[in-house]
């Protein structure tokens, strides 16, 4: 059986999801979260004009010539207003945040000044018409479109959308991914490890995976590779509420002991395709179980990352709406020689490094095998090899995933 090429692996995978229902929550619990409709400031802001620094309120036309000694006349303090008018040689002692007063049309610094006493300050440079003044909306204006749908939401969009009067915003559902390993070898981390025993490295890889990106991790735990195992996690599974996405880890494959398949195609699992022209990761499952999308991943941790790098991710955020669906790509100039590839597409992991005009420079790691971690841990991007690439030579330009969240 010819094996999959990525790209329509990835066209049959992402036709089958699409954005989940959204939810109504208070500003400060949407961190990380997708923002589900555009967001519009309720206030403009700054509300009115107001002085960028400490300093006095004056008239550009009383400060042709200097120094010259002004009148002052009153405060304006960070939120009280004086309420009188900046008339012919006075001045109004202004602090930063502080409403302009009426005539006013200029803020100059306290340092260009000498308080000479209680009523009179002395200025000693020019100002110019607007000079530390932030007009009324410099900042944003009423009803102006301040954060579009299928962002996710920083420290710096919650700071913006507060100062816009905003309490509440509407993002999407998080996704809920029930994740299972399978294996006789695997134990849990933490685990005194006995003989022929490994830690379970992939669920704790696939559900930080997961929730760096905004979803939801449902862990079944581990299933031993025999039928009874396998059909506990299903009882358990059947009886989890709201599930979006099934992932199982290991077991893809036809061994002896590569249970997967056969097991939950007695429960109603229904493949879509199996084995992908993929390195590492070739042979991944893409299905239905029981009315929920199923993806079986291979159980080497590499190859369950580039996978899930590749498709789940996209799964993942085309179900959140988001503007920018699985990782993002970019190009990196290669810094040693690397062979021919072969029939399938190569996820090598790499990592690159910006020289002093920003250009990425990338370096392959030459541990490969897709049962290290290491190798996947120190990478910070991976590099695709189209199928049947020919040589590449320092100097080349190649494409990559950025592995940075």
């Amino acid at each position: 059986m010819a094996l999959m090429p990525v790209e329509q692996a990835l066209m049959i995978i992402s036709a089958v999801f699409n954005p989940l229902k959204t939810e109504n929550l208070p500003l400060n619990q949407t961190l990380g979260r997708t923002l589900a409709k555009d967001q519009f400031a309720a206030i403009t802001q700054p509300p009115f004009d107001a002085s960028a620094m400490d300093g006095y309120a004056v008239r550009t036309e009383d400060v042709v010539h200097y120094p010259v000694d002004l009148h002052v006349i009153g405060e304006a303090p960070a939120g009280k207003s004086y309420q009188g008018r900046v008339e012919f040689r006075t001045a109004v002692r202004i602090f930063t945040g502080g409403p302009v007063p009426d005539g006013a049309d200029a803020v100059i610094i306290q340092e260009n000044t000498e308080r000479l006493s209680q009523d009179k300050v002395r200025l000693l440079s020019p100002v110019s018409i607007g000079q530390n003044i932030r007009p009324a909306g410099n900042d944003f204006a009423k009803d102006q479109c301040l954060a579009k749908a299928g962002i996710v939401i920083t420290s710096r969009h919650i700071g913006m959308l507060a100062a816009a009067n905003i309490p509440q915003v509407d993002v999407t559902r998080k996704p809920r991914i029930a994740l299972l390993s399978t294996g006789d070898e695997l134990i849990n981390v933490g685990e005194n490890v006995g003989p022929d025993q490994i830690i379970s490295s992939n669920n704790p890889l696939l559900s930080s995976l997961i929730m760096e990106n905004g979803g939801e991790v449902i862990d079944l735990g581990i299933a031993k590779d025999n039928e009874a195992a396998l059909e506990e996690k299903i009882t358990l599974l059947n009886a989890t509420k709201n599930i979006d996405l099934f992932i199982t880890i290991g077991g893809a494959s036809v061994g002896d002991h590569d249970l997967v398949q056969k097991v939950l195609s007695k429960h109603g699992l229904k493949i879509n395709f199996w084995k992908i022209a993929i390195r590492p990761g070739k042979p991944m499952i893409f299905g239905e179980f029981n009315g929920i999308p199923m993806i079986g991943l291979p159980g080497n941790p590499s190859s369950a990352y580039v996978c899930a790098i590749n498709f789940m991710l996209p799964a993942l955020h085309i179900m959140l709406g988001r503007n920018q669906v699985g990782a993002a790509k970019s190009f990196a100039i290669l810094a040693h020689d690397l062979p021919e590839n072969g029939d399938r597409q190569d996820y090598m992991r790499a990592h690159y490094s910006e020289n002093d005009k920003g250009v990425k420079i990338i370096s392959a790691s030459s541990r490969q095998d897709s049962a290290k971690l290491s190798s996947l841990a120190h990478a910070n991007c991976l590099l695709v090899r189209p199928p049947h690439a020919p040589i590449a030579h320092k100097g080349d330009l190649v494409e990559i995933l950025l592995l940075i969240p």
